[in-house]
């Protein structure tokens, strides 16, 4: 039975892509979904002409793990494709909200570690990774800190991942988006200072670019031009720079918020 699995997969970029995914991968079976909305995922399994398996509940729990993992061993299921995109965020400091800035490092470094160790025995040559990370990985955050901090480990694996993997033939990108137009900002919070207006892509723009780059083999996505240039701009600018440029703007915006 081939199939794809995409966890994530109630909202924003994490639902496009089990939207999308059909379209590239036509002869699929079943496309496995995990996410903790299940109304959502019903509606999903309404909207796609492919049949779903419904994994609903929260990924930091071990028991949705479990469960799959047993799905895993029945069906012996041949994975093309992990994406894994169920991930979240929270603006502030590192000490405001420490359960929710700790959950974070939870559903964006652990679980989506374990969700891949879980998939890679049935994943062969010709299958693909794709880990949603962020543009947020490519330079310290403050006041977005431990956010920025996780989506630099998922960028750092990723890349890692990639090369352990390369005699396989299995084959890893990262997808590094700016901001989306997505339910992300209802949980996070807006974006600090001048951030707040920057321009956000749409959840179909970044993940058709994210498929596309992973058809081909490439390591890194990143959509749009503002967004590439901030990659280079965090190659070549030294990581105290940049964190004392974001640090200025963001405590401009905790100033405009305060007056």
């Amino acid at each position: 039975m081939r199939i794809a699995i995409v966890t994530g997969a109630s909202s924003g970029i994490g639902r496009e892509f089990a939207r999308q995914i059909p379209r590239l991968y036509r002869n699929l079976d079943e496309l496995w979904v995990v996410a903790r909305r299940t109304d959502r995922l019903k509606e999903l399994e309404r909207e796609l002409g492919l049949p779903l398996r419904i994994f609903d509940g929260d990924l930091n729990r071990d028991y949705i793990c479990e469960k799959m993992e047993k799905e895993c061993l029945r069906q012996s299921p041949d994975i093309r494709m992990l994406v894994n995109a169920a991930g979240y965020g929270k603006v502030g400091p590192v000490d405001k909200g420490c359960e929710e800035q700790l959950g974070q490092i939870d559903l964006n470094c652990r679980s989506l570690t374990r969700m891949i160790q879980l998939c890679l025995p049935y994943m062969g040559r010709g299958s693909r990774i794709l880990n949603v990370a962020s543009a947020a990985a490519f330079c310290p955050q403050p006041g977005f800190a431990v956010y920025a901090a996780a989506k630099a480990y998922v960028y750092s694996l990723s890349l890692a991942l990639g090369e352990e993997l390369k005699e396989r033939g299995i084959l890893v990108t990262v997808l590094c988006p700016g901001p989306v137009d997505t339910e992300f900002f209802n949980r996070s919070g807006p974006l600090p200072g001048k951030l707040r207006g920057a321009a956000r892509a749409t959840a179909y723009q970044v993940v058709r670019q994210g498929l596309l780059d992973a058809v081909k083999g490439r390591r890194v996505s990143v959509y749009g031009t503002w967004m590439k240039a901030a990659r280079l701009g965090a190659k070549l600018v030294p990581d105290r720079i940049c964190a004392a440029f974001l640090r200025k703007i963001n405590q401009s915006g905790v100033e405009e918020h305060e007056n």
